[in-house]
């Protein structure tokens, strides 16, 4: 636990003080997406960021108000309003929690490189093309300005490593912008921000089954999705760092924060791939730096809000293109070319549905789906050889025998001979499913019709034991050994 928090305490102070100044826009941005005060998701990145330190599972990683959960809750807001919103992040705790406990982050091994690649790079364009908006035909200034941010970012570290390079941009360029008054936008212009705490109270809700017919589609929802690129993202900052994390903790844990979140006013969050790589890459390691980013977020608000709405966005603007650059996998370029064309389609696939439906959870789950299709295809092909032994028929079945080889499997035999003593040796195949039971009935029946009689060898102990349990075919004209 001390090595957690206190192990890195210059690098994770510097780090969080650098995120939590580039999570005010970034939250103000995704309240706006969800139809709701700036204020809410302020009070959610606070919220969840502090509370994700003490219970999260992947230290260092960031966690607050995200654009993904965002376009999830705008329906239920326009629909139905706030405190629908905020009782449905409560509720999409209690899930979250639910899936932490009963180990749904082992889910995460059936997440192939291909799909986890395809994430990374969707991620990295989705940040970049959030960031268009904000400088793309503004002014001559806020081109400058992104340029010099993008200098200092690239250039400072080879030379000072003491202080991240994103927060002496945000502190120079900002002092410059104020004190020359050049005309650029500020994050004061993205909304208003109230200078005050967070107060507890419960949402304003009929506690009925409606009011949770209302809210659980939205709640299921958001606990997927948000749990999806929260271990997503902790798999990457596990990469990064080369480190290990507790991946159900931190489903439990995001669903703690999102529990206690939607009491204060918050609205429903995750991880976020961005902030834990501006995180990371500026020197955070330990729950330390996620602590800082969330406290000291409020201290910004609070303390420093007249300062904190001056401060230029096209410096935000760079710094998050640096972390689009910084998050792209370009060795993915070489990937397309030397990896299996099923791999590659699967990337292609995943990054194509993300960009297009701005959903990272469409994009994984279809690139899962076509990851298991294309796998299946590929270990279905199962081969069938016939050799004669001292008068007997001997056919070798080498491969899995399941529902998608069942129908080779059956072609693979002539049917037409009469009155011989017909062996099927599975030595070198395996019976996985009731499909393969059938088709096994199928043939032994098919050889009968024309008085063969049928010897089954080499089944392994699984296979024997699902062809007792299901054949239909046992009887004292069929002989079922095994090994």
């Amino acid at each position: 636990m001390k090595k957690e928090w206190f192990s890195n305490i210059r690098g994770d102070i510097l780090s969080g003080i650098v995120v939590a100044l580039a999570l005010i826009p970034e939250a103000i941005a995704f309240s706006i997406i969800a139809g709701v005060d700036p204020m809410v998701g302020l009070y959610a990145s606070f919220c969840i960021a502090v509370i994700i330190a003490f219970v999260g599972g992947r230290p260092g990683m960031i966690s607050a108000a995200t654009g993904a959960m965002a376009l999830l809750m705008l329906p239920l807001v326009r629909d139905h309003g706030l405190d629908y919103l905020l009782a449905a992040t409560i509720l999409t705790g209690v899930i979250q929690v639910l899936f932490g406990i009963f180990k749904v982050a082992k889910l995460m091994r059936f997440i192939p490189r291909a799909v986890m690649i395809g994430f990374v790079n969707s991620l990295a364009i989705l940040i970049f093309m959030a960031q268009v908006p904000h400088f793309l035909g503004i002014s001559t200034a806020t081109y400058i300005f992104v340029a010099i941010t993008l200098i200092i970012v690239y250039v400072l570290p080879r030379f000072i490593k003491i202080i991240p390079a994103p927060l002496i941009a945000i502190i120079v360029l900002s002092v410059v912008a104020i004190y020359s008054n050049v005309d650029l936008r500020t994050i004061g212009d993205l909304g208003a921000i109230s200078r005050s705490l967070p107060e507890f109270f419960i949402p304003n809700v009929p506690f009925t089954f409606e009011t949770l017919a209302i809210i659980f589609p939205y709640s299921i929802a958001l606990a997927i999705v948000g749990l999806t690129e929260s271990l997503l993202t902790a798999t990457i900052v596990d990469d990064y760092t080369g480190t290990d994390s507790n991946k159900n903790k931190e489903a439990r844990g995001q669903g703690i924060a999102n529990f206690v979140t939607g009491f204060f006013g918050g609205m429903a969050g995750c991880a976020m791939i961005g902030q834990s790589g501006i995180n990371v890459r500026s020197g955070g390691r330990g729950r330390l730096s996620t602590f800082v980013a969330g406290a000291f977020l409020m201290i910004l608000i609070i303390v420093f809000g007249d300062l904190v709405v001056q401060i230029p966005m096209p410096v935000l603007v760079g710094i998050m293109i640096m972390v689009s650059v910084g998050t792209f996998d370009w060795s993915s370029f070489k990937y397309l070319v030397k990896a299996p064309k099923a791999d590659a389609v699967v990337m292609v696939v995943t990054m194509a549905i993300v960009l297009a439906t701005n959903d990272l959870s469409k994009g994984v789950i279809a690139g899962v789906l076509l990851s298991a299709i294309f796998f299946v295809a590929k270990i279905s092909k199962i081969h069938v050889t016939e050799r004669e032994n001292k008068g007997n028929t001997v056919f070798e079945v080498q491969g899995p025998l399941f529902f998608a080889s069942v129908d080779s499997f059956i072609k693979s035999f002539d049917y037409s001979v009469e009155k011989t003593n017909i062996t099927i040796d599975f030595s070198d195949s395996h019976i996985w499913d009731d499909s393969a039971v059938g088709a096994i009935d199928k043939v032994i029946l098919k050889y009968r019709k024309n008085n063969n009689k049928v010897t089954i060898t080499g089944l392994n102990s699984s296979s024997k034991k699902i062809i007792d349990k299901l054949a239909v075919h046992n009887n004292p004209n069929a002989n079922v050994a095994a090994h």
